[in-house]
């Protein structure tokens, strides 16, 4: 399976997928951090990948998604962005809205 069918899975399977650096339980830099604090504020259920334990997917999704940093969000398949995209939407409650669709689904 090569790299892209791999995120590509990863994606279909996940409504909610957070791309990040360490683990929501420990994160490994401020951004993944921040990145799981907003979702944690918005209640949704998320899936994520420590982006440290798959050089390959690390890499990959650089390519995949045209975006260069982590964490990187995805709602639906869809890349949402990084941290500071999250931050502003999240201030601006497009990112809750955008969330709550996903768990009245």
């Amino acid at each position: 399976m090569s790299v892209n069918e791999r995120i590509e899975d990863q994606l279909k399977n996940h409504a909610v997928l957070l791309y990040m650096k360490g683990t929501p339980y420990f994160p490994q830099c401020g951004f993944s951090s921040k990145a799981v604090q907003i979702l944690q504020a918005c209640e949704v259920e998320f899936a994520y990948v420590n982006i440290f334990d798959d050089d390959e997917i690390r890499e990959g999704l650089k390519e995949y998604s045209s975006w260069p940093t982590f964490p990187q969000l995805y709602v639906n398949g869809e890349l949402v962005g990084g941290a500071d995209i999250m931050i502003e939407m999240f201030e601006s409650g497009e990112l809750k809205t955008m969330l709550d669709k996903i768990k009245a689904a």
